[in-house]
């Protein structure tokens, strides 16, 4: 099941038709046509995988006067590893390709660096001359928007700035930055976009943000001034419960390891990845009497 993470980014492929080009030209330098439209199509493709295959986003660029389209671009989020990836993105690229009648690209964006990694690997098709090597934007190539009216202008970027910078040095002034130009969104975005940026901030920007307010710092954004002191205990609030699941998934790494119990990648990352307290206190139970690391992620049993 997608995670809201991931959700989140797809939502701001969706809601701005041109960033995905965007983000092709100007962080990757990848070439992009000229082009008046930015256009999201269906992404299903039923046509030729199970139902339950579809793309992300698929973004068609359009020119001319008939509006033909010049360029596709399918979009696929990546947080974790997925040993299908390199078989179905092969066919998203073709059957999107096909549909639309123009080159296509697949851009894979990541919040993770080692995603990143992963991501860029070529894939050898087995077909002489075919090796599809995915357009990748990792965190590195995601630009740190500190400035208002850039985030103004381009607000999916800023967000996308927070998820990915948000944990660094620059963290408080790209939450500021977005705040300032949040008035120009709609509602709904404002919402979404300022949950999405608070919970990515680390704890230290989301206390000056707090510290601000309370001395009588004047935000420019009125969504700003009703928003943060809201959003900022909000933030907290997640940042001790993910602080709280991180440590349990540590406990359960460490007691597997202090017993002399090889932890096989799957495993960990499973642990890593769980966001069910009850989950890793299970796991932690069942680490005192397991022989093999694997029995770990049993579904009987406690």
């Amino acid at each position: 099941m997608p995670s809201v993470t991931h959700e989140a980014l797809v939502e701001l492929f969706k809601n701005r038709p041109t960033l995905a080009a965007e983000l092709l030209h100007d962080a990757l330098g990848h070439p992009v046509p000229t082009f008046t439209e930015a256009r999201v199509e269906r992404s299903d493709l039923t046509e030729i995988v199970p139902s339950d295959r579809r793309a992300d986003v698929v973004v068609v660029l359009l020119a001319g006067e008939q509006q033909q389209p010049a360029m596709a671009i399918v979009v696929e989020v990546q947080l974790g590893v997925d040993p299908d990836k390199p078989y179905v993105w092969p066919v998203y690229v073709t059957q999107t390709r096909a549909r639309h009648r123009c080159p296509t690209g697949l851009l894979v964006v990541t919040i993770d660096a080692e995603m990143a990694r992963w991501s860029a690997r070529p894939i050898d098709t087995g077909h002489p001359g075919w090796t599809l090597t995915p357009l990748v934007l990792g965190p590195q190539g995601v630009p740190v928007v500190t400035d208002a009216e850039q985030a103004k202008a381009a607000p999916e970027v800023a967000v996308l700035s927070a998820m990915a910078h948000g944990q660094s040095e620059a963290a408080e002034a790209i939450g500021l930055a977005f705040f300032e130009a949040a008035d120009e969104l709609d509602e709904e975005r404002r919402a979404v976009y300022g949950d999405l940026v608070l919970s990515s901030l680390n704890a230290a920007a989301r206390r000056k943000l707090e510290a601000m307010m309370k001395s009588g710092y004047e935000f420019q954004s009125e969504f700003a001034r009703s928003y943060v002191a809201k959003g900022v205990e909000k933030g907290r609030e997640q940042g001790r419960l993910e602080g709280i699941l991180e440590a349990k998934a540590r406990d359960v790494l460490v007691f597997l390891e202090a017993r002399g119990l090889e932890v096989p990648a799957e495993v960990r990352e499973r642990v890593l990845a769980s966001t069910d307290i009850d989950e890793l206190d299970r796991w932690i139970r069942r680490a005192a009497v397991i022989s093999d690391a694997r029995e770990l992620l049993a579904t009987t049993g406690s």
